[in-house]
C-alpha cells in the first residue's frame, strides 16, 4: 500500500467504500424481496398444480385462470433474484471505481503541478521558482511555506557567495604582493644558504597556490553573471586545452587524444574551464606514459562530453564526493601537484548552470572516465559580466 501512488490509494479506498455500501444493499435488497415472495405465496391458499408424476408444475397465468383451489409456486425466481443482484452489485463497483479513478486523478492535478514545479527547482534558479499561492485552499498554505523556503534558501546562498567572492577579491590583492615581493627578494639575494632557498620555493608554491584557489573562489561566485550565448563548437577548443597542457604531459609523459567534434550554446569561458579542469585532472592524477582520451559526440538535442585517462581509478565511494568543494581523494598527491580541491566542484557548477550533469562513468585500477551532459541549447543569461 505505501509504494501506491495518492490516486491509486484513493481509488482504491473509493473502490471499498463503494462495494461494501451496494453488498449491504444487495443483501437487504435481496431479503426483502424473498420475504415479499415467501408473503405473496403465502397469501394463495389452495391446492397445488401436480403433474402424474407427483411434481408441482409452473404455468402461464395467461391461459389458466388461478381461483380460490389453487396455489401459485414461484419456480427459481428467488435464485434468479439474488444472481441479478449480485452482478448488478459488481458493476456498479467497477463503474465506480472506474470513475473515482479519473475523478480523482483530476482532483488530484494540482499537487502533481505542485510537484512538478518542485522538481525544477535548482541551486540557480531559487530566486524564478515561486509556486502560485492561488491555488485551491489544502495547497495555499503549503505553496506560502514553500514560496519562504525557497526565499530563504536563495538568502542563504546569495550571502554565502557575496561573502566568498568579498574574501577572494580581498586576498587577491596582498596575494600578488607577497608573491612580487618574493620574487623580487629571490632576484636580489641568488646567493643565499640552501635552507633559506628551499623555504623561499616553498613559500613561493604554496602562495601561488593560495592564489590559485583565490581565482577559482572568484570565479565560483561570479557564475550567475556570466552570460551564456555563445555558439560554441568544442573540438577546436578542446586542442586549445591540449596546447596549453603541452608543458604538464610532457612532464608527465602523458599523451593527449581527441576524437569527434559536438556544438552548444553556452559561455566560452565556462566550458572552457569545464574542459580545461577535466582534462588537466586526467594528466596530473595519471599514470607515467599513459594517456588522457577527451570524445566529444552530439546525440540529439544533447552534447557528450568523455573524459578517460588510465591512473590508478578513484574508490567507488569517493566517487559523488570528489565534486563536492575542497575534496581531496588523497591529500597528499593534491598537495604534490597544487590542487585545493576545487576544480572538479567548479566543474560540477559550471555544468548545472548549463542545465546538465557532470558523473563518474566508470573507474578501475585501469582507469576513470568522466562524462558530461550538456544541452545543446541553453537560455541566455542577459548579464555580460565577465570572470575575471
Amino acid at each position: 500500500m505505501k509504494r501506491l501512488s495518492l490516486q491509486w490509494r484513493i481509488t482504491l479506498l473509493t473502490v471499498l467504500l463503494i462495494g461494501i455500501t451496494c453488498v449491504a444493499m444487495n443483501l437487504l435488497l435481496c431479503s426483502s424481496g424473498v420475504y415479499y415472495m415467501d408473503t405473496i405465496a403465502d397469501s394463495l391458499q389452495g391446492g397445488t398444480v401436480i403433474l402424474n408424476d407427483g411434481q408441482a408444475a409452473s404455468f402461464d397465468p395467461q391461459l389458466i385462470a388461478p381461483d380460490e383451489n389453487l396455489t401459485i409456486i414461484v419456480d427459481g425466481v428467488q435464485g434468479r433474484f439474488r444472481t441479478t443482484n449480485w452482478y448488478i452489485t459488481a458493476v456498479v463497483t467497477l463503474l465506480s471505481g472506474i470513475l473515482a479513478y479519473f475523478v480523482s486523478g483530476r482532483a488530484l492535478k494540482p499537487l502533481r503541478s505542485f510537484t512538478s514545479q518542485v522538481e525544477q527547482v535548482q541551486l540557480n534558479n531559487l530566486a524564478d521558482m515561486r509556486i502560485d499561492e492561488d491555488a485551491i485552499s489544502e495547497f495555499r498554505q503549503l505553496s506560502r511555506s514553500f514560496n519562504q523556503m525557497l526565499e530563504r534558501l536563495n538568502n542563504a546562498f546569495s550571502a554565502q557567495r557575496q561573502f566568498t567572492g568579498n574574501a577572494a577579491h580581498e586576498l587577491r590583492t596582498p596575494l600578488a604582493l607577497m608573491q612580487a615581493q618574493l620574487e623580487l627578494f629571490s632576484v636580489e639575494h641568488p646567493d643565499v644558504r640552501p635552507e633559506t632557498a628551499e623555504f623561499l620555493t616553498l613559500l613561493r608554491e604554496q602562495t601561488e597556490r593560495l592564489t590559485q584557489m583565490t581565482k577559482t573562489l572568484l570565479e565560483m561566485s561570479n557564475l550567475q553573471q556570466v552570460a551564456r550565448n555563445e555558439h560554441l563548437q568544442l573540438a577546436p577548443m578542446v586542442e586549445e586545452i591540449f596546447t596549453d597542457l603541452v608543458p604538464l604531459s610532457e612532464k608527465r609523459s602523458v599523451t593527449l587524444e581527441a576524437e569527434g567534434d559536438a556544438a552548444l550554446t553556452g559561455s566560452d569561458a565556462l566550458i572552457y574551464r569545464l574542459l580545461f579542469n577535466l582534462t588537466e585532472n586526467a594528466v596530473k592524477y595519471n599514470r607515467p606514459g599513459g594517456s588522457v582520451r577527451v570524445e566529444l559526440a552530439q546525440r540529439q538535442e544533447k552534447c557528450i562530453i568523455r573524459v578517460s585517462d588510465t591512473g590508478c581509478g578513484i574508490p567507488e565511494e569517493y566517487q559523488r564526493s570528489i565534486f563536492h568543494p575542497f575534496f581531496r581523494v588523497d591529500k597528499s598527491r593534491s598537495r604534490e601537484y597544487g590542487g585545493a580541491g576545487l576544480g572538479l566542484s567548479l566543474v560540477w557548477e559550471i555544468a548545472d548552470l548549463h542545465g546538465g550533469s557532470v558523473w563518474v562513468e566508470k573507474s578501475s585500477d585501469k582507469g576513470t572516465t568522466i562524462v558530461v551532459e550538456l544541452p545543446a541549447g541553453t537560455e541566455s543569461n542577459p548579464s555580460g559580466a565577465d570572470i575575471t
